[in-house]
């Protein structure tokens, strides 16, 4: 028999709900920022040596100039492809915009006003005869009962 003095359980402290754990989005967002600001640094490290080897006097500054502007016309290239894909998905947009999402909502709107014209043929035709005959009823109702033949 187990006596409660003998037992040995831990029993695990309760978790502070003012702490809780970070979620994985929240861990996520972390390491792409530190990422950002691991690869801004090296970025500016770069950049100040290159600075550093350029200020020296034996360097082929022409030949340098020369790659920097074939990477900057490529650069340029990969802009305007880019451009024109981004007015090709605009293009798109205003298609699907245009020719998909303006019958749905002409037809949205033909359904309300079918629907609109339902209740008000409902409300003529039914509900105003019903009220109308509710009234007639509680009339002949209090009659009879100013009658006596019905008693309240």
């Amino acid at each position: 028999m187990v006596t409660p003095e003998t037992t040995s359980e831990v029993i695990a402290p309760p978790r502070s709900e003012e702490y809780p754990n970070p979620t994985d989005q929240e861990q996520k967002t972390k390491r792409i920022l530190i990422a950002v600001v691991i690869g801004a640094v090296i970025l500016l490290a770069g950049l100040i040596f290159a600075i550093i080897v350029l200020m020296q006097p034996a360097t082929p500054t022409d030949r340098i100039r020369d790659v920097f502007i074939i990477v900057v016309a490529f650069e340029s290239l990969v802009i305007g492809v880019a451009l024109i894909v981004l007015i090709v998905q605009l293009a798109s947009l205003i298609n699907l915009l245009q020719n998909e999402v303006r019958p749905i909502l002409t037809a949205t709107n033909e359904t309300v006003n079918n629907l609109r014209g339902t209740a008000e043929f409902l409300g003529d035709n039914v509900v105003e005869p019903v009220i109308k005959l509710n009234g007639y009823l509680a009339g002949m109702n209090r009659v009879i009962e100013l009658m006596g033949i019905k008693k309240k």
